[in-house]
């Protein structure tokens, strides 16, 4: 990676006892901690109003952090503002709103990269070589793209800050199975290429945990169980307590 990249070399996420949410005194999330390492995904899995996206945004800044602390690598985080914490190496994609739909697809990765300078055109074409669907239809406004070719967009814009860390709310959700595959191969090549950091929030629990090699399971606001995803996987009976998917059933 070129000289002056934010996220060279970087990448390791320490959260602890993280307190947050959308009202003072109302926390949504109460002391989840959780760490990932550089080339790492780590998935955070729940039912409905866990408070998944919730520990997203508060590790991005967009909303207040009420407790606990946010490092990445040697520097504390936590009481920055949303533009600073993606200057400090961090990348959030929401879940929707994240992409211009207005702007052609190769002005949307040129608005993604303006926090940082030089190697635009380096990271232009890494943009496109990690998600080829793009390259084609670089001329064409956003809002002409398929929902797996805006998610391939979305997070491709991210990149362009060279984040250490991708924050990844349900990127695969809605998506077809064929999508899915190429979505998920252009993260595979990022992550073995740049070693990028990765959390990903899945609704799509088994899906999820076939993708990553650790998960933490959220319920109410609140980090309820750890393992190795093939290992959570594998134990039917606490996924179907928490979340009600029936794994065993499900695969006949």
């Amino acid at each position: 990676m070129s000289n002056g990249t934010v996220g060279a070399g970087r990448g390791h996420l320490h959260i602890t006892d993280l307190v947050a949410g959308y009202v003072p005194g109302l926390p949504v999330v109460h002391g989840v901690s959780i760490e990932v390492d550089r080339g790492e995904i780590v998935t955070v899995i729940g039912p409905n109003g866990a408070g998944k996206s919730t520990v997203l945004k508060a590790v991005a800044g967009l909303i207040a952090r009420e407790g606990g602390r946010v490092r990445l690598d040697d520097r504390d985080v936590t009481a920055l503002p949303a533009h600073e914490v993606v200057s400090s190496g961090i990348g959030f994609v929401p879940q929707t709103g994240n992409v211009f739909t207005a702007l052609t697809v190769h002005e949307n990765l040129k608005v993604g990269a303006h926090v940082i300078r030089g190697a635009l055109n380096e990271r232009l074409q890494r943009a496109y070589a990690l998600f080829p669907p793009l390259a084609g239809r670089r001329a064409l406004r956003a809002r002409t793209l398929s929902g797996g070719e805006r998610q391939m967009l979305a997070i491709a814009r991210a990149l362009m800050t060279n984040p250490a860390l991708l924050l990844l709310d349900e990127p695969l959700e809605g998506l077809a199975p064929i999508i899915v595959e190429e979505l998920v191969r252009g993260l595979r090549k990022m992550i073995t290429e740049e070693g990028t950091a990765v959390i990903l929030v899945e609704q799509h629990a088994e899906l999820a945990l076939s993708l990553t090699e650790h998960a933490v399971l959220l319920e109410r606001g609140a980090i309820v169980h750890r393992a190795r995803s093939q290992d959570l996987l594998k134990d039917h009976a606490t996924l179907d307590r928490y979340i009600g998917l029936r794994v065993a059933e499900a695969k006949g």
